[in-house]
């Protein structure tokens, strides 16, 4: 059975605390819990006060049999931004966007270049999603046709090679797959559609549901997880983006990224965003599954 655990950002005295919570116990081989294992949903880095500690106590736990981890868009971006490719370039540019979310572990990191670089190797071994028959798990949204496209270009690799980042850089398609994993759907305005936020604020990027059509919806019908109301202004068919319709009959999919402070973590009978966005609201949320298809709120644990 296992136990899925959501962003922890560097969050490790939580963290500990979660594992004992949940009944795992530190060995010399790290935590564990017989007959059970955990599953990181990613975003292990970044923002909070022991990143280090964080990242070493996963990848102990992974290397021992005990956890399953996969990769958040936060653990991507480090990958692209530190990863040199073949001419000696980095495959991200290091522009303020892509460096500020970093700021944080490449300071705890500073004194310790070489373990960054092997903490960097270590990143790209780790899956983009896991397909367990009975239930699966992605950081940001569940796509099949997405995880066809990085299948193809894995080519059966189970390491992000350089070949690979290369790709994702240049194939759109591939872009767009990987993007949409990590980070799920979100809806880009053309220029010439403004949305101000309750404060005046120009929108022109939000996060919507990956799981249902935005066909014939309006934009506050498909908002998820954006901190400002949408107007209920139907989203014009010309911009819709091609959703998949994931529906109660397919497994249970457990995902992070969302940073749902105050939402209800139950999305539907088959979806569970483990994600109590631990910066803001210093809870870290995990969920206890114990064979079931229907999902209950009694098995989420919150620290």
């Amino acid at each position: 059975m296992y136990d899925i655990i959501g962003d922890i950002h560097g969050h490790y005295d939580l963290l500990v605390k979660m594992l004992k919570e949940l009944g795992y116990e530190k060995t010399s081989a790290g935590y564990s819990c017989e007959g059970r294992k955990v599953i990181f949903t990613g975003d292990y880095i970044n923002r909070g006060p022991r990143i280090r500690e964080t990242v070493n106590l996963i990848r102990e736990m992974v290397e021992n049999g005990n956890a399953m981890a996969i990769l958040g868009n936060h653990e991507l971006n480090a990958i692209l931004f530190l990863t040199l490719d073949k001419s000696g370039k980095y495959y991200r540019k290091h522009l303020p966007r892509f460096k500020l979310p970093l700021l944080k572990t490449l300071e705890e990191y500073s004194k310790y270049p070489d373990e960054l670089k092997e903490t960097i190797k270590w990143f790209r071994h780790l899956p983009l999603y896991l397909d367990l028959g009975q239930i699966r798990v992605v950081h940001g949204g569940w796509n099949s046709n997405h995880i066809q496209t990085v299948q193809q270009f894995m080519a059966g690799e189970t390491k992000i090679r350089k070949s690979f980042l290369k790709e994702f850089i240049a194939n759109d398609i591939l872009n767009q797959a990987v993007t949409e994993l990590v980070k799920g759907v979100e809806l880009e305005l053309p220029k010439d559609l403004i949305l101000k936020d309750n404060k005046g604020i120009s929108r022109r990027v939000f996060r919507i549901k990956w799981w249902e059509s935005a066909e014939g919806k309006t934009f506050r019908d498909v908002s998820f997880s954006n901190r400002f109301k949408l107007p209920e202004y139907t989203i014009p068919k010309e911009i819709v983006p091609f959703i998949e319709n994931y529906s109660e009959e397919l497994p249970p999919v457990f995902f992070g990224h969302y940073c749902l402070e105050k939402q209800d973590l139950i999305i539907k009978n088959n979806l569970c965003c483990v994600d109590r966005c631990v910066v803001r609201s210093q809870t870290l949320s995990a969920y206890r599954w114990n064979g079931e298809t229907t999902l209950v709120a009694e098995n989420l644990v919150h620290i």
